[in-house]
């Protein structure tokens, strides 16, 4: 196939990150949605960049320090591609402070919710306030003086600070302290009695009211917060004699990685700032002057105040899939389900506890399981499933865990697991080295008369309770031998020590999964050069690999039409004459997260549907195992083609790309109103309330 490296051809990765997050800021500024949800908005738009600079920013810096010009497709260097990202970061961020402070937080105090200064208080309100600071926040403080001998403190990934210009009447001395905002003790904000609305005063508000009671004898000349941000990432040695205790101590190092980014109030003085500069040892270009209150992260501490149902999205409960509802009270037989053929869940329309969840219970309380295997990447404090699976060994089946310790920002949670795991007997494994595992697989290998069965469940999400209420993912159970065998050959690779399999059905990387979706690609040219009707359409969260790009630009370039509904990344350049002019790319942002991965080939009459873990970025491609099913079941690939349409007809949550780069959001301009989340919901919650009782033999 064809190839080009035209720089033109491709957007950049990380500002095309970037407009993802401004297409999630432009909820939180969107008044039809309902106030709450918008300032939950801000909050993940804040997590999200914090998330970006400890690891995409940090790697940038990481590649200049080390003199690299590793540059993508787009061309541009590490050190050009820092500059750009703080122009935009900085932008979004005055835009997130004129939502929040303009909007919002008048909206709130008039619903009730007041995030006050102490400017809003009256006599009353001041006094508990104090009172709540001698009682309460006074202990937990530790004022740390900079110089006269003392050495800058180690300040803490994320955490919220005070600067404190002090100064020595009787010596004319100046210094430099610094007090921790104490609010993963506390909370972010102070939450006074009231008797008509809910006050809450922000923590750092209140330690800058009485600094001096924690200065006394000293005159403080000024104040002002700031909060610096961390290289989070990390690499752990594929030698490492025990990989359990090497992601350990990474995790421990990831609290005194380089800071990439210094956030400092817009109005701190410029002495202050500068010392601050001086002592991180900072460039420029890692300072980022905030007009508004830092770290809205902490909005979430908002969002989840009890009440306000007014303020929320409609309750939404995930209904029970059809063919997994029970006869008469009775629980259903989901093995006997997926027998007479496969199933396909979509959560969080369907429930992961009356499918996935009851699935591997079956299977533990089921005496003809023989075995149960799963890979686990994320998932919950108090996992049902891990649970499960610690429940069959203790029943003498024989259960494996492939549990990928080096999950970013879930490392600590899955050293846990494995060591429970561990302790009961369940043989726990951390793949292959030098490769991240990202299945998301199980499998129940099932004793039937003379021969066994697997069944298998093969999904797009993690097996992760909660994030299954917020994320949309597909999930497809199946007894189909073929890929039952593949799935059993791959949890072999993962345990034992063997070369990949020629799969016979599914699609797995670093093996066969490029090289697969590029001879599907290559098929669809063919029919369509043949006068077939063909299409392609994919949904995932990031296209980002050049390889795929340039394959999609050739079906464009051969009159394919090409439709691509991407959540995240996308550096693919749509719309350009001559290249690119039949591919048209979609973004939807809405209430529930998207995070199906589909790939779906139309050639003539019929569609060569898969689903899987996979995203179409070299990470997944080639640094992670990554697993991808074919789907068979006419009635479970017509669900995923609805769900593929329904999302590309979406005009209300919904963003498309241009040529420029330009993400517009789509409107219904009097037409009919198109939401495919909203339409989902009342599909499955009107397909539950009709379903017919299933067979339970």
């Amino acid at each position: 196939m064809e190839t080009n490296s035209d720089p033109s051809w491709f957007f950049n990765r990380e500002l095309s990150w970037l407009d993802f997050n401004q297409r999630v800021l432009e909820l939180a500024e969107d008044e039809s949605v309902p106030l709450l949800e918008r300032v939950k908005f801000c909050a993940i738009y804040a997590s999200n960049l914090d998330e970006f600079f400890m690891v995409r920013v940090a790697g940038l810096w990481d590649q200049v320090d080390a003199g690299i010009d590793a540059r993508g497709p787009d061309g541009l260097s590490p050190s050009e591609q820092i500059q750009a990202i703080r122009s935009r970061s900085l932008e979004l961020d005055r835009r997130l402070t004129r939502v929040f402070d303009g909007r919002l937080r008048p909206d709130l105090a008039e619903n009730g919710i007041k995030v006050a200064t102490l400017d809003d208080l009256n006599g009353t309100e001041r006094a508990e306030l104090d009172r709540i600071f001698d009682q309460q926040v006074f202990p937990t403080l530790t004022p740390l003086v900079i110089g006269l001998g003392r050495p800058f403190p180690y300040i803490s990934n994320l955490s919220l600070s005070l600067a404190v210009l002090l100064r020595d009447n009787e010596t004319a001395t100046r210094v430099l302290a610094r007090i921790k905002v104490p609010k993963e003790l506390l909370g972010r904000f102070i939450e006074l009695n009231s008797e008509t609305d809910r006050l809450l005063v922000p923590l750092e508000e209140v330690i800058a009211a009485n600094l001096d009671q924690l200065f006394p004898g000293v005159e403080v000349l000024d104040h002002s917060y700031f909060r610096v941000t961390r290289d989070a990432d990390f690499t752990v040695s594929d030698e490492a004699d025990d990989l359990l205790e090497a992601v350990q101590e990474e995790v421990r190092r990831r609290r005194f990685g380089e800071v990439v980014r210094l956030e400092v109030a817009e109005s701190m003085n410029p002495e202050l700032k500068e010392l601050l500069v001086e002592l991180l040892r900072l460039q420029e270009n890692e300072v980022f002057d905030i007009g508004g209150l830092l770290d809205l992260t902490d909005l979430w501490d908002v969002v989840k105040l009890p009440g306000y149902p007014e303020l929320r999205d409609q309750p939404w409960n995930p209904v029970t899939q059809p063919r997994l509802q029970g006869e008469d009270g009775d629980p259903p037989d989901i093995f006997a389900a997926i027998r007479q053929r496969d199933v396909l869940v979509h959560h969080p329309y369907d429930s992961f506890t009356s499918s996935v969840e009851r699935f591997i219970a079956q299977a533990v309380n089921d005496p003809d399981v023989l075995a149960i295997k799963q890979t686990v990447y994320r998932t919950s404090d108090d996992s049902p499933l891990v649970s499960a699976l610690i429940k069959a060994s203790e029943r003498g089946k024989q259960v494996v865990c492939m549990l990928e310790l080096k999950a970013r920002f879930d490392e600590e949670a899955n050293i846990e697991w494995a060591k429970r795991l561990e302790e009961v007997g369940v043989h726990v494994v951390y793949g292959i080295p030098g490769l991240k595992t990202h299945i998301k697989a199980l499998l129940v290998v099932r004793r039937e008369g003379e021969t066994v069965r697997n069944y298998v469940h093969i999904g797009t999400g993690n097996y992760h309770s909660t994030t299954a209420r917020l994320y949309t993912d597909l999930g497809l159970f199946t007894a189909d031998p073929e890929i039952g065998a593949d799935v059993a050959e791959m949890f072999n690779l993962l345990t034992g020590y063997s070369r990949p399999a020629d799969y016979r059905r599914v699609l797995v990387s670093p093996h066969s999964m490029r090289s697969s979706i590029l001879v599907e690609i290559e098929a669809t040219i063919a029919a369509h050069k043949a006068g077939r009707e063909a299409r392609i359409l994919m949904k995932m969260n990031s296209l980002v690999d050049r390889t795929c790009i340039e394959a999609l630009y050739e079906a464009s370039k051969a009159g394919v039409e090409v439709e691509i509904n991407v959540r995240g990344i996308c550096c693919l350049r749509p719309g350009v004459s001559g290249l690119s002019e039949n591919i048209r790319v979609v973004s939807i942002v809405g209430r529930f997260l998207e995070h199906s991965r589909v790939y779906a080939f139309q050639r003539g009459e019929g569609w060569s549907v898969f689903m899987g873990s996979a995203d179409l970025m070299p990470r997944n491609l080639d640094s992670r195992v990554e697993l991808v099913t074919p789907v068979d079941d006419e009635t479970a690939r017509d669900q995923i083609l609805d769900v593929m349409e329904r999302c590309l007809a979406d005009n209300s949550n919904s963003w498309v790309l241009d040529s420029s780069g330009n993400w517009s959001r789509l409107s219904p301009e009097g037409g009919e109103r198109r939401n495919a989340q909203d339409e989902l919901m009342e599909r499955h919650q009107t397909l539950a309330a009709t379903a017919l009782p299933q067979p339970s033999g």
